[in-house]
């Protein structure tokens, strides 16, 4: 009888331990790397100082020894401290109008959530594919591009791994439907603006550096060709020597489209119509003129709106303010790292890299991208890769390359599918759907290098054509 008790006293303290070794950890490297940059790399206080809380945000985002929305939030406290940045100007930054993008994209994601939007739309289209494990698998991967057209990355996972799980129980099987519900929705992820968080940071950073913006359905345009090509791709990946039996599909006999379906689909139909028409097609078009960020929290909001919408303020609790947190940590980290001028340290690098041909410059880019992503969260990632990226190319590349090169640069970062930390539908599966380390790495590792080669082709052939009026 007294077994639990002890037994909870002592998780309860290797937890402490660890939340204290992580956070000393964290400490001890920001003094080092303070240190360094001051005395021995003669750099100015403000810039050691700098450098010193970037690593606590970097360490305390991989060993998670607090919260994520806690280390986020640090930025406005530490650099005000340091003189890195003024009050106003950090917390300026958590307002970002992309924040507000972001919003109300995951209120309509909470309302497909709650009204079981997403089992109508599996089932639709499990329903058009054969009854074999390829036809399941690019029934999966199509569903989850769809869903992906208004959803998050993760929660597209999050809704389609019970659906994987419950087609069979056969090892093989059930480990490549897993795989392919991950790998789907990261590719997913890039088609719109709000499908993963790196899309909201590179967009938002256009916005800080007063480049011109990328329209919701221009992004669309640019994406899903790339989108339709990786699909391709991971099916033919996933269904390699696989036998082709016929299954037994029987999970949504029972499922009927109800009239708060109806009333979903025709809200989000017609914010995607007014986003479409809302996008300019310069010379010919120059479209509504409507704020993109105001119109989707304006439809997010519509959801709290009796006899319109389906939630209630209870159901707001499920809004991920951590990650709206993180966006503000990584819009303020460029901001300093814009006044401060310190991406003229990594001019060395790059000007190396620069005097190579083009491809050989992004595909160097696109492996350290990659590497990176083993150890860090793609969000903290890119919120500091743009900013040294901009800062450190822009006396040899023009404003057009430069956006091509750090649009390239965010959407390679959510292709890393080797690893559970690579991505966050990689981790939600390989915790919730026990998928084998060696199986994401095996099937992650051939897609990536495919998603590399492709993305530098587009990004060559077609991307950088809409760069032109930057």
């Amino acid at each position: 009888m007294n077994f639990r008790p002890k037994l909870h006293k002592k998780l309860r303290f290797k937890t402490h331990f660890q939340i204290l070794s992580g956070l000393s950890l964290a400490v001890f490297f920001a003094f080092v790397m303070g240190f360094l940059s001051f005395y021995y790399f003669q750099s100015s206080f403000e810039v050691a100082a700098f450098i010193g809380i970037l690593s606590l945000l970097i360490i305390l985002w991989i060993n998670e020894a607090l919260p994520l929305g806690i280390v986020s939030l640090l930025p406005i406290i530490l650099f005000p401290a340091f003189g890195i940045l003024d009050v106003k100007s950090a917390t300026s930054n958590y307002a970002n109008p992309i924040i507000f993008l972001f919003l109300g994209g995951f209120m309509l994601a909470i309302g497909v959530e709650k009204t079981g939007l997403h089992k109508i739309i599996a089932k639709k289209f499990l329903g058009y594919f054969p009854a074999t494990p390829k036809g399941v698998i690019t029934a999966l991967g199509v569903a989850s591009v769809a869903l992906g057209s208004v959803l998050s990355n993760s929660t597209v996972a999050l809704l389609l791994i019970p659906i994987a799980c419950s087609i069979t129980q056969d090892p093989l099987l059930k480990t490549r439907f897993l795989l392919a519900v991950a790998f789907g929705a990261s590719i997913s992820g890039i088609t719109t603006p709000i499908g993963t968080p790196p899309n909201l940071i590179f967009l938002g950073f256009l916005e800080t550096m007063k480049f011109e913006s990328i329209s919701f359905a221009t992004w669309i345009f640019m994406m899903l060709p790339l989108t339709l090509s990786m699909l391709y791709v991971m099916i033919k990946i996933l269904s390699y020597k696989i036998t082709e039996v016929d299954l037994k599909i029987d999970a949504f006999d029972n499922i009927q489209v109800t009239f708060d379906h109806k009333k979903l689909m025709i809200l989000v139909g017609i914010l995607l119509l007014l986003l479409l028409l809302n996008s300019p097609i310069k010379p010919i078009y120059n479209g509504l003129g409507f704020n993109e960020n105001i119109l989707l929290l304006s439809f997010g909001l519509l959801m709290f709106v009796p006899k319109i919408g389906c939630l209630r303020w209870e159901d707001s609790k499920a809004i991920p303010t951590e990650v709206m947190f993180l966006f503000g940590a990584g819009f303020c980290i460029a901001m300093a790292i814009a006044r401060m001028q310190l991406g003229d340290a990594f001019k060395p690098i790059f000007e190396y890299f620069g005097t190579l041909p083009i491809l050989i410059f992004l595909l160097c880019v696109c492996l350290l991208v990659l590497c990176l992503t083993m150890f860090i969260s793609s969000t903290a990632l890119i919120a500091i890769l743009l900013s040294a990226i901009f800062a450190s190319t822009k006396d040899f590349l023009d404003i057009p390359m430069q956006s091509l090169v750090m649009l390239i640069a965010t959407i390679c970062v959510g292709f890393s599918f080797m690893f559970p930390i690579s991505t966050p539908p990689n981790a939600i599966v390989f915790s919730k759907g026990g998928v084998k380390i060696w199986d994401m790495f095996r099937f992650g590792f051939l897609l990536s290098m495919a998603g590399i080669v492709l993305i530098i082709i587009f990004g060559m052939l077609y991307w950088r054509w809409f760069f032109v009026d930057f």
